[in-house]
């Protein structure tokens, strides 16, 4: 890949990861310096704070109408009927359940392997709160009292329960030739137009946020972001070389493992290389359509995935909810904290974008929902984990997209679909070959 595009893709990831390195040192060399009770004597590179503050106030004033915009806009624009509604039925059941599967695999992974040993610095240990009982949490989770409380940041996943329904209104209503669809459309774009902006001042502000994280509770939380890493990325290669062949075998038969490696470096490497599900969507396509994925199938699942198929998404919200807990002191364990943590991982995923660094707004899910009164440490920390296991995220998820396609295939033109392709191909290649 030549050097500009290698910068055009990950250049921001690289100023940001620099921006971290030195506001690591400028911690250490700096540092606030505390009293035997924990109060602070003199104020070291805290100073710095504000810096990131700007930030995490500028992504808070965006994120509701984005989410709002992006989500309802994708649901109104949509143009599926007859058969591609049994088709994207059965591709959001199919990215559904592997989502959970992803969320499962990385809870016990979290259990067996902690990313942080131990409350970070002079922190008290945090609470969850008292648990609510089944019907209280589902009306929590999925509404709002009214639709003020819509607007606040606190209410993510009510709002995007509302912008899908109303996604729906706009669909039903004449979808995408209605003014609303194309102004949904248009507000969608200028949002994440302004995310762009915003985004630029990125670098800076995770400078004075580590800064300020360093100084105050010491360079030792380095360790806990090597011990996450250790083990995501790993994982995520092991997905693919695992569970990919178990989904592709269920979806295309016998020897359908043995095609679908054929077919999936290319989206794996561009998804790698670009570090975005969208970019992916192309080379997905064409490979496909090599396959024999029938091409209303391929039409729907492959877009609908780059937004909504988030297995390495759901591997990383996982690790960022374990990671915070580990860090305010919080007791990773329980059933109920646990199907909290899979429901969020699954739907938080929808709020994904397929662009890079678009899981802000997983990462604001995951923290209005767990950690509301401690978002101002909290958001930022998700946010550099996300960061650095975008990577691999959107290898698993991409590639992931392609693999879907064999399952919702066999649902919609049988278990022998792929099979009947093969054949189909085989023959075409005799003909040709004939003089």
């Amino acid at each position: 890949m030549p050097k500009k595009s290698i910068w055009k893709n990950y250049g921001l990831l690289i100023a940001m990861l620099v921006a971290i390195i030195i506001g690591c040192i400028v911690g250490a060399v700096w540092p606030n310096v505390y009293d035997g009770d924990g109060n602070m004597v003199t104020k070291g590179a805290s100073y710095l704070a504000p810096l990131g503050k700007i930030f995490i106030n500028l992504m808070f004033c965006i994120v509701v109408p984005m989410v709002f915009a992006s989500i309802a806009g994708a649901v109104a624009n949509m143009r599926s009927r007859k058969r591609a509604g049994k088709i994207m039925g059965t591709t959001i059941v199919t990215f559904v359940i592997t989502g959970a599967i992803a969320a499962v695999i990385m809870i016990v992974l979290m259990k067996i392997i902690p990313p942080v040993l131990s409350t970070w610095g002079n922190l008290a240990a945090g609470t969850v709160d008292e648990q609510k009982s089944a019907a209280d949490l589902v009306v929590s989770f999925f509404t709002a009292e009214d639709f003020v409380g819509l607007l606040s940041r606190r209410a993510m996943l009510p709002l995007i329960i509302f912008s899908i329904l109303f996604g729906f209104g706009v669909q039903m209503a004449g979808g995408p030739d209605t003014m609303t669809a194309k102004v949904l459309n248009d507000l969608s774009e200028v949002m994440m137009k302004i995310v762009g902006i915003i985004t630029y001042y990125a670098p800076v502000a995770f400078f004075g946020f580590f800064a300020d994280l360093v100084a105050t509770y010491g360079p030792s939380i380095a360790g806990s972001y090597g011990r996450g890493l250790a083990v995501y990325y790993p994982l995520c290669f092991l997905y693919v070389l695992i569970a990919f062949p178990l989904y592709a075998r269920f979806g295309g038969g016998k020897g359908a493992p043995k095609i679908m490696f054929k077919h999936i470096l290319r989206p794996a490497v561009t998804a790698l290389g670009t570090c975005s599900s969208v970019a992916t969507i192309p080379t997905n396509m064409e490979e496909a359509e090599k396959t024999g994925v029938p091409k209303d199938v391929s039409e729907i699942v492959l877009p609908l995935g780059a937004t909504m198929h988030m297995d390495g998404s759901c591997f990383s919200c996982v690790l960022k909810i374990a990671f915070l807990f580990g860090v305010f002191g919080i007791p990773f364990d329980g059933i109920g904290t646990f199907l909290e943590v899979i429901l969020v991982a699954v739907v938080s995923s929808v709020g994904m974008s397929g662009i890079p660094g678009g899981g802000y707004i997983g990462e604001f899910i995951i923290c209005s929902i767990f950690f509301p009164s401690q978002m101002d440490l909290a958001y930022p920390i998700a946010i550099t984990i996300g960061n650095l296991v975008d990577p691999p995220a959107t290898m698993v998820n991409s590639a992931g997209d392609y693999v879907v396609s064999y399952i919702v295939a066999r649902f919609t033109d049988g278990k022998d679909w792929l099979k009947d392709a093969m054949s189909r191909k085989a023959l075409e290649s005799q003909e040709e070959s004939k003089p």
